[in-house]
């Protein structure tokens, strides 16, 4: 019996072939996705528009976080907010103040008293029933350096003589809408429980964009209303404004140091602190829309996997073929891999535009809904960047299982097929 000699030159172009195959997986992989370009632009778009999604999710509720944080800073706590953990604060607001101001991060820092009292408005010799509101002493010069409060009066002035007054705009629409120079009578109990009115002239109306400010109080001049309620040269908070928000934490540090806690019993809190009540929710808020937005990105790996398998009945006969001159089923597979590592790339790409594009446009729009508070919109680069490996990688996995079908296919049965 004679041994079976193969020709030497079919092994050199078999050889040859199988080489060229394994060095040019990636250009076939491009050659089958890009030659259907219908099936090329639907699955990049799937995956580009849950990128979109995305980023429209972190600009929408992240700025809308984002800008409720600036207006607390703006219009309540500052970016540093004192307190004194029992009662007022009996050490002198002018010399806390001017240490306050010698720290370089400081821009400026107000006193401020909050207290309550029962408002009543006389309109045309009408009175106006009464209710009880909230009452924010405020010192007229200082306040405007450390809170952006004077910016929001529209209608009229800010705070200016003792007996002025500023209404926020859902007292004035409570009490009727009475009018800059029109009058209200306040009724307060002093420490001592004793009645206390006073008659204040209205000087200024203020709205704020979602009502975040101080639209539901009376403002007041804090000399007038320390004297109604019998705390002369007291206060009860003292808001901080920094010239650089970053270091709040050390403003805070700083003060505390040199004003223990045993002795004068301060509290100092960040905005994050301070305002933690209300921030709490919307953090809340966040991870759960973003939670919905990844499982949307999820759902355009179903499109990929979808359209690769589309992919895969097209291609049989070719596939065969690539088996029939030698490729091995690792060979099919990374060509699969290669049309996902395409397809996530280009989805990527182009969902990042999309998303970058959008996110400018909201920020320099100063994005708002149906007079709700403009978004404080930013670049997250590092959530960006982060969400488009997530969406690349995603459509590389979704290219695993029709893959692996590929991988299945023997090669006479497949260009039988084809």
């Amino acid at each position: 019996m004679s041994d079976i000699v193969l020709n030497p030159s079919y092994n050199i172009k078999y050889q040859t072939n199988y080489d060229r195959l394994l060095d040019y997986r990636a250009q076939i992989g491009i050659r089958f996705i890009t030659r259907r370009k219908g099936s090329l632009i639907a699955a990049s778009l799937a995956v580009a528009i849950a990128i979109l999604v995305v980023q429209v999710n972190s600009v929408i509720f992240q700025g809308l976080y984002d800008a409720i944080v600036r207006d607390q800073i703006n219009y309540r706590f500052g970016h540093v907010y004192i307190t004194r953990q029992e009662d007022f604060i009996t050490r002198s607001d002018f010399m806390l103040i001017n240490w306050l101001e010698r720290i370089p991060y400081v821009q400026a820092a107000a006193p401020r008293i909050d207290s309550t009292a029962s408002v009543n408005a006389t309109i045309n010799g009408q009175i106006i029933h009464d209710y009880q509101v909230p009452v924010i002493g405020v010192d007229p010069v200082l306040d405007r350096a450390a809170s952006t409060m004077a910016q929001t009066v529209g209608d009229g002035q800010y705070v200016s003589f003792r007996n002025s007054a500023v209404l926020g705009a859902i007292v004035d629409r409570d009490l009727g809408y009475p009018q800059v120079g029109d009058t209200i009578k306040l009724k307060f109990k002093d420490q001592y429980g004793n009645d206390i009115l006073r008659r204040l002239t209205i000087v200024g109306i203020t709205a704020t964009a979602g009502s975040v400010g101080l639209d539901n109080s009376v403002i007041m001049n804090i000399d007038t209303l320390r004297e109604i309620i019998a705390r002369p040269h007291q206060t009860q908070s003292i808001i901080v404004r920094l010239n650089d928000p970053t270091k709040d934490a050390d403003v805070k540090a700083l003060f505390l140091s040199a004003f223990p806690s045993n002795a004068d019993k301060f509290k100092a809190q960040t905005i994050e602190e301070s305002a933690e009540t209300t921030l709490r929710g919307f953090r809340s808020g966040i991870a759960l829309i973003n939670l919905v937005g990844y499982f949307g990105m999820m759902s355009s790996a179903f499109a990929v996997v979808t359209i690769q398998m589309m992919q895969v009945t097209s291609k049989t006969r070719d596939i065969g073929v690539m088996r029939a001159i030698g490729a091995k089923r690792k060979d099919v597979l990374l060509v699969f891999i290669f049309q996902g590592m395409v397809i996530g790339a280009i989805g990527a790409g182009l969902g990042t535009v999309m998303g970058v594009t959008y996110t400018a446009y909201a920020k320099e729009t100063h994005m708002q809904f149906q007079g709700s508070l403009p978004l404080e919109v930013k670049y997250n680069w590092a959530s960006i960047v982060q969400t488009d490996i997530m969406a690349f990688a995603l459509a590389i996995i979704a290219s695993i299982y029709p893959a692996y079908k590929a991988t299945k296919l023997e090669p006479v049965e497949a260009m039988r097929v084809g």
